[in-house]
């Protein structure tokens, strides 16, 4: 049954970009044609005013909210987005679009290539989150919208949420950018590389080419994500959760199965995301995070230098090793010096990388109050007042 706060059924649709307009990526390469999923909530205010767009993380699809026909589980940030939730779709319209290079229905290494009529595989061309980005620019244009109020999103939703303001900061008013980061550190992208390692080394992967084989990489993708889920979890939570208590036994089997709970819960959720993701998206979309630096080339205060008018909400959790909290102040710091809009929390939760899913009210307050004071000042500029400052995990923010 359906909760009542729910908006309901939704379909995914898609967007092509028009044929005679080839995309062009940060690598140079063109991509022809191109298609974005993506799945609308609310409605459109007559000004065309009042649109968010949500960014989704690795794994993520267009599928942020309500039900499809005949699931029993909802989008991936159902608990934040509905009449009445933070993302209060009685009062805004929610977008949210699968990114370049995944597999739910976006241009994909899993789509068809045209000039071959069989799956790209790994002729399909590398992308960055700032190819991702401009994808989604087409789709805003596509959907008639000048600026968005908002842009919102964690972990690489939070990259793309700073690429928007840093590339395109006249096309949102707002910026909420959740446990995430300006650049990959060299430790993330050591772990995304054991994950890619993961796949390469499965027979099965066949350097890419395994679409039409009676076996997938489904050991390797399998392995990535087990890598994957510790990091998003943290030391507190899995002794709260696991502990070393023994999966369905007494006493030790002294043997190679999977004895503790954690690694039967690990195996249990590699083998289950192979049932719903592709590995060579798997390769491309973790590489697009390794590739993101948003001061490659300067400071990351000059990336920020054009996004004065933005307003900023930062978000990170003590927890969070994946993403630990410096991030998230180097990006402040950058913002505070240019001189932008920006509040930041630090809040204090033991759920690591995935609070921003899992802290439902802490994030639910949080976001009705930031959304809450851009819709006052947009009803009387006047009341506009610019803030600067951070709450340090003290308590639930």
């Amino acid at each position: 049954m359906i909760p009542t706060n729910s908006i309901g059924i939704v379909e995914t649709q898609t967007f092509t970009f028009a044929q005679d307009e080839p995309f062009v990526l940060d690598s140079g390469a063109t991509l022809q044609p191109v298609t974005l999923a993506y799945e609308t909530y609310g409605q459109l205010n007559a000004e065309r005013t009042n649109a968010i767009l949500i960014c989704h993380a690795l794994s993520g699809s267009a599928h942020a909210a309500g039900y499809h026909a005949g699931d029993d589980k909802p989008g991936w940030w159902d608990d934040c987005i509905g009449p009445g939730k933070a993302f209060d779709t009685n009062r805004f319209f929610v977008i949210c679009s699968n990114v370049l290079g995944s597999c739910y229905g976006s241009s994909g290494p899993t789509t068809i290539n045209p000039a071959a009529g069989k799956p790209y595989g790994l002729s399909f061309p590398v992308v960055t989150v700032q190819d991702m980005v401009r994808a989604q620019v087409k789709l805003v244009d596509h959907l008639g919208i000048d600026q968005l109020f908002c842009v919102a999103g964690g972990s690489m939703g939070g990259m793309q949420v700073l690429a928007w303001a840093a590339n395109y900061p006249q096309r949102t008013r707002a910026a909420i950018p959740l446990a995430t980061t300006a650049r990959h550190s060299p430790m993330l992208i050591a772990f995304s590389e054991v994950g890619r390692q993961a796949i390469y080394a499965d027979p099965a992967w066949n350097n890419g080419a395994y679409y039409d084989q009676p076996s997938k990489p489904d050991a390797g993708l399998a392995v990535a994500r087990m890598v994957g889920h510790i990091t998003y979890l943290s030391d507190d939570s899995m002794q709260e959760k696991f502990g070393r208590r023994l999966h369905e036994r007494e006493r030790y089997g002294y043997e190679f199965h999977a004895e503790f709970e954690v690694e039967s819960y690990l195996k249990y959720n590699g083998n289950k995301f192979t049932r719903r993701f592709d590995a060579n998206s798997y390769l491309y979309v973790t590489k697009a995070m390794d590739y993101f630096d948003l001061g490659r080339d300067g400071s990351l205060s000059q990336a920020f230098r054009g996004a004065t008018a933005v307003k900023f909400l930062v978000v990170s959790f003590t927890s969070d090793w994946l993403y630990p909290s410096y991030h998230s102040k180097e990006i402040v710091k950058a913002l505070t010096a240019v001189g932008a809009d920006v509040t930041y929390l630090d809040i204090l939760s033991r759920w690591g990388h995935d609070a921003f899913l899992l802290e439902v009210d802490t994030m639910t307050g949080l976001l009705e109050n930031f959304l809450g004071r851009l819709l006052r000042e947009e009803r009387d500029p006047s009341s506009a007042v610019r803030e600067s400052y951070f709450v340090n995990g003290e308590g639930d923010a």
